[in-house]
C-alpha cells in the first residue's frame, strides 16, 4: 500500500468514524426525550414502566380532585372507565381542568403507582379530545361520559 493510499484511507475511516460517533449521540439524546403515551388501563396493568418519563391521559374522576391547603399539590383520579390510576400534580392547574374532563399529563411513575405530573395539559373546548385519550376511550369501548360507546352496524 503506497503511502497516498494510507493517507485516504486513515481519512476515510476519520469520516466513517465521527459520522458514526455523531449518530450515536443524537441517538442516545432522542431516546432520552421520548414520552410514551399509556391509558389508566395500561399502567395499573403493570405495561408502564415505573421512573420513565410518558404521558397518561384519560378522564379525571368526578369527586377525585383533593387540593392541599398548604401547597399547590393536587392529587386527582385518572380514568379511562375501565381502571383510575392517582395522579399528583404540585403546581397550578390549567384554567379547563376540571372534574370529568379529558386531560394529558406527562410524568414518571413512581414505585408505589401513582403518576407523579410534572404538566398537565387541559383539552381546549368542549367539543375536542386528545387522540390518545379518544384511542384509550375507544380501547375500554367507553365514551367520554364513562357509559359504553355505541358499536357501528355490520352491513
Amino acid at each position: 500500500m503506497t503511502p497516498k493510499r494510507k493517507k485516504r484511507l486513515a481519512f476515510v475511516l476519520s469520516i466513517v468514524v465521527g459520522v458514526g460517533a455523531a449518530v450515536g449521540l443524537s441517538l442516545y439524546g432522542l431516546n432520552q426525550n421520548i414520552n410514551l403515551f399509556f391509558s389508566p388501563t395500561q399502567i395499573a396493568e403493570g405495561e408502564a414502566p415505573p421512573n420513565q418519563r410518558m404521558r397518561a391521559g384519560g378522564m379525571v374522576v368526578d369527586g377525585s380532585v383533593v387540593r392541599d391547603p398548604k401547597s399547590l399539590l393536587v392529587t386527582f383520579g385518572l380514568t379511562d372507565h375501565n381502571e383510575s390510576v392517582t395522579v399528583e400534580y404540585s403546581g397550578i392547574l390549567p384554567d379547563l381542568f376540571r372534574e370529568g374532563q379529558g386531560i394529558v399529563a406527562q410524568g414518571k411513575l413512581n414505585n408505589k403507582g401513582v403518576f407523579v405530573a410534572t404538566e398537565v395539559l387541559a383539552k381546549h373546548d368542549e367539543n375536542y379530545m386528545p387522540p390518545e385519550v379518544q384511542d384509550a376511550l375507544d380501547a375500554a369501548g367507553k365514551a367520554a361520559d364513562g357509559s359504553d360507546a355505541m358499536k357501528p352496524a355490520e352491513s
